[in-house]
Order: structure tokens, then C-alpha cells, then sequence
């Protein structure tokens, strides 16, 4: 068996799992919380047991050094020398990679040059990969790239229509993310299909906090929602998605805040949030529309009716689709969501069963066998998606 860690470091946070592979069998999975922060929390599960405690952890070198200190302690390995290959998620890859890639000095600086791109996500990613490297010098890492799966996207989808020489200068293109997530799930409905993931059209829908469309075309992603960054495309928990530029030296004037202070308001205190007034929580706000609160109502409407916009573009644009997939915490989770979002796509060949979509984070299909066009509920697996790459990459084992 090969034991591989799939990290996901954030600036106050690290979100671990261990798996053994080939089996795909998680060993242990936490999250270290606050880092740097008041009442830092460390918790993990491990043989069916979690433990949770309150820990001065100054910065992310305490976060690794305490991780595997846990690990041991916790059984999850018997020694260091027990862990083969370390996965990073690494939010942005720009158009240098297509595929994830084994970290070495040279992709260090690559990686670092890409924080332009994500500036508040990429250093926190590179400050994980480089204190695991000083604890595990000689373990072969992996950086999985959020944007990866997305490079195969033409041009006349991630072109925006402004002066070309700004996209060949700057880099300004719709990059798309949640990458790791749309290819789990494509492989995963090819295999429910029982279809060679070159035949089949699947519209991906991962909907969390979070949230982005893709279509997927034979296996590849030829458009998707989330652009330069990931504030566009549909409505999220506190992320507007996409608006009229205009808008923002608009709300500068009116509100008399600058640029960045606008885009802070667009990035955390709109899309649900700023529609209801209350909440960024699905569940919060489902609870008060149960109550006929309109504003939770409305907050639901907006959200389902931008995905469904994009279901009808993407299923036009691949003449036809054969999968509709609802993943992550939202799409595998609310029935009501699902619902909404597929209100009136009878048309296109999209027939859902009310009662089989009540089922909540489990794999099934939810559509009528005569449906011409299958929806699928799939539980996301990211940290898989890390563990394999890894292996990979790594040539641990004949992957």
C-alpha cells in the first residue's frame, strides 16, 4: 500500500487527508483552524475516532510539524518514513499547466511568479508546500492545479472582448476553477454511464459556497463560469458573480469606497448574503423561505436561476448534453436547489424524479429511467483526485 497526504493549505487554515492507495481508503482527515489567529483548533479522525483541541500554532511550519506529530500519535502511520508522496492543491496554474506537475525548485519559482493571479490564495498553497519540504525533504511532492482541467478551453471561450494585447500582455483570460472537482465528477458519471468518456456531453455543476457551471465535452472542458477569478459567473454564497463592469465606479461614486474596498463588498458581502439580507448559508436561508420570508425566497430564485442559464447556453453550445451533475456541499445536498434549477428543462429532455431527488450526499441518479438526458448526484472527491495525481506523478505505483 502507498500512503499519500493530499494537502489543501489556506492562509489561517491546512485541510489534510491521508489516504492509502491504490484502495483510496482515507486512513485519517482534519483540519487545522486559525492558524496565526486566537485559539488556533486542530482536528482529525482517525480509526473512526476524532479528536479536537485548542493549540498555539503561530504560523503554517507549527500547522505541518503538529500534523505529523498527530499522525503518529494517532496511529494513522507508524513513522514519517510511512508517508510516500505528499499532493498539494494549489488554486492557480495560469497557462503554464495543463496537468498537475512534481514540485521542484523550478516549479517553486514558476508557482510564485503565478501569484499574481491569486494573490490570496497561491502563497498560502506555496507556504504548505514549502514547510512539508523542510519536514519531508525527501518525499516526491505533487501541486494539483485548481485551473488545470480548464486549459483546454478554446480560445473563443476564454477570450474576453477587449484589446487582445492586454490577454498576450497581462494574461487577462477566463481561467476557470474548481477544476480538480469537474474532473472527478466527469470521470465518475462516465463510469455510472458505463460510456467512454470521450462519447458523453456533461454539464457539471459544483455548487457550494463557492459555485461554478462546466461543460464538458468528451472529457474536456470547453467553457465554464468562474473567470479571471473566481467572483464571476453565477451567484454564491457571498460572490455576486457576474455583473456589469460599469457597475463598480458606479458604487465607488455613490458609496464613495474605493476600488478595492468595492470589490471586497462583491466578493464577501453579496450574492445570497446580499440578497437576503441575513445569511450566506443555503440552509439558513432554505429555513427562512420554509417561513415565507421573501427575501429568502428570492435569495433561492436568483441563485437556481443563474445555473439554470447556464445549463441552457452550455447544453446549446454542445448541441445536446447527456448528464447533468449536481456536486459538492449545495448540489449534493438541496433538493430544493436541484428542483429549481431544472424547472422547465423538460424541453431539452431533462425529466427528474421529485422522489428521487430527496436523496442527500449520495451517489444516484435522479432523473426518470425514460429521461432522456441523465442527472446524477455525485459526491466530489478532490482529495482522491490529489492522491492519484500524486501517484502519478510520482511513479509510485502503475497508475
Amino acid at each position: 500500500m502507498t500512503n499519500i497526504l493530499a494537502i489543501n493549505a489556506g492562509s489561517s487554515s491546512l485541510k489534510f487527508q491521508l489516504l492509502q492507495m491504490p484502495e483510496e481508503h482515507v486512513v485519517a482527515k482534519g483540519l487545522i483552524e486559525r492558524i496565526g489567529l486566537k485559539e488556533p483548533i486542530f482536528s482529525m479522525t482517525t480509526n473512526g475516532q476524532k479528536v479536537e483541541f485548542i493549540e498555539k500554532i503561530t504560523n503554517h511550519q507549527d500547522a505541518v510539524q503538529l500534523l505529523l506529530h498527530h499522525l503518529i500519535e494517532q496511529k494513522a502511520v507508524n513513522s514519517l518514513q510511512d508517508i510516500d508522496g505528499i499532493g498539494h492543491r494549489l488554486v492557480h496554474g495560469g497557462e503554464e499547466y495543463s496537468d498537475s506537475v512534481l514540485i521542484d525548485d523550478e516549479a517553486l519559482i514558476a508557482f510564485e511568479r503565478l501569484s499574481d493571479l491569486a494573490p490570496l490564495h497561491n502563497p498560502a498553497n506555496i507556504a504548505g508546500i514549502i514547510e512539508f519540504k523542510k519536514a519531508l525533504p525527501h518525499v516526491p511532492a505533487v501541486a494539483v492545479f485548481d485551473t488545470a482541467f480548464h486549459q483546454t478551453m478554446p480560445e473563443s471561450s476564454f477570450l474576453y472582448s477587449i484589446p487582445y494585447d492586454y490577454y498576450k500582455k497581462y494574461g487577462i483570460r477566463k481561467y476557470g476553477f474548481h477544476g480538480t472537482s469537474h474532473k472527478y465528477v466527469t470521470g465518475r458519471a462516465a463510469e455510472l454511464l458505463n460510456r467512454p468518456v470521450e462519447t458523453i456531453r456533461l454539464i457539471s455543476c459544483h455548487l457550494g459556497n463557492g459555485a461554478s457551471i462546466a461543460a464538458i465535452d468528451g472529457g474536456r472542458s470547453i467553457d465554464t463560469s468562474m473567470g479571471f477569478t473566481p467572483l464571476a459567473g453565477v451567484t454564491m454564497g457571498t460572490r455576486s458573480g457576474n455583473l456589469d463592469p460599469a457597475l463598480i465606479p458606479f458604487l465607488m461614486e455613490k458609496t464613495e469606497k474605493s476600488a478595492e474596498e468595492v470589490l471586497d463588498v462583491l466578493n464577501k458581502k453579496s450574492g445570497m448574503l446580499g440578497v437576503s439580507g441575513f445569511s450566506s448559508d443555503l440552509r439558513d436561508i432554505e429555513m427562512e423561505a420554509s417561513k415565507n420570508n421573501p427575501r429568502a425566497q428570492l435569495a433561492l430564485d436568483v441563485f437556481a436561476n443563474r445555473i439554470h442559464k447556464y445549463i441552457g447556453s452550455y447544453a446549446a453550445r454542445m448541441n445536446g448534453v447527456d448528464a447533468i451533475i449536481f456536486t459538492a456541499g449545495i448540489g449534493e445536498n438541496s433538493e430544493i436547489i436541484r428542483a429549481k434549477v431544472l424547472a422547465g428543462l423538460q424541453f431539452m429532455g431533462v425529466y427528474m424524479d421529485p422522489d428521487l431527488n430527496k436523496i442527500r450526499g449520495k451517489e444516484a441518479f435522479i432523473s426518470f429511467p425514460h429521461s432522456p438526458v441523465k442527472v446524477i448526484v455525485i459526491p466530489t472527491n478532490e482529495e482522491v483526485m490529489i492522491a492519484r495525481d500524486t501517484v502519478r506523478l510520482s511513479g509510485l505505483q502503475g497508475f
